[in-house]
């Protein structure tokens, strides 16, 4: 049994030796951290085709060995792709065509000094009024409205039914003259407010008289066009 145990013994102990013979761990050599054959360059591999690394094996130096594209192929650096090589654009997914929502002109209010319409305590239109409305009736062609509203105000010298009527004729003149640019008549209306709406503050143009009373008034003699509706 002694005799046994000794010649196993000296089997694997021989063994060892001649393995340690053939296999050399290289420290300072190209496949450091691999285990190679004797002097040579092969590395030592297990049955399955695993390479056998030494105790020194870091991911770095499997980068720099030799061996490290066979053992370690999965730690080596990606190639890069050319400089010049441009990205593969994605393909383009072809949206359906969405049809434009009709412009909604929000409603305005364009306020036209009286002064420039009319001449003073008159309601006949003045040339440049004409073209101050000629230039309201191009904008306002091709749009569908809901309401045009002409109002017409005047400035606190008179009585007040003087007043009244003569805001609502320069309102009534206003209308008029858009209708026959192209208007709809049951689209816009035509309303006087007088002297009961002024701009003016009750303590502006005071100890005033004349035509300095009546330039000072001026942002009270006014007609303002309300238009609401869709372009």
């Amino acid at each position: 049994m002694k005799n046994t145990s000794k010649t196993v013994a000296a089997v694997i102990a021989g063994g060892l030796a001649l393995f340690s013979a053939a296999a050399l761990a290289q420290v300072n050599g190209k496949n450091q951290g691999y285990l190679i054959w004797g002097a040579g360059s092969d590395v030592v591999t297990t049955p399955s085709g695993l390479c056998v690394r030494t105790s020194d094996w870091t991911p770095a130096r499997a980068i720099a060995a030799e061996a490290g594209k066979l053992c370690d192929p999965d730690l080596q650096p990606k190639a890069a792709a050319p400089s010049g090589a441009a990205p593969t654009p994605a393909p383009a997914t072809a949206k359906p065509e969405a049809k434009p929502a009709p412009a909604k002109m929000l409603p305005q209010k364009i306020n036209f000094s009286a002064d420039a319409l009319f001449d003073f305590d008159k309601s006949d239109l003045k040339p440049e009024g004409k073209a101050m409305l000629d230039d309201l009736a191009r904008v306002l062609q091709g749009a569908n409205y809901e309401v045009i509203l002409a109002i017409g105000h005047t400035d606190r010298i008179g009585t007040v039914q003087y007043n009244q009527k003569l805001s609502v004729r320069r309102a009534d003149t206003v209308k008029q003259y858009l209708v026959g640019k192209g208007i709809a008549p049951n689209r816009i209306y035509a309303e006087g407010k007088g002297k009961t709406q002024p701009l003016t503050r009750p303590g502006d143009c005071k100890g005033k008289k004349g035509k300095a009373l009546i330039a000072c008034l001026q942002p009270d003699r006014r007609v303002n066009v309300e238009v609401s509706g869709t372009k």
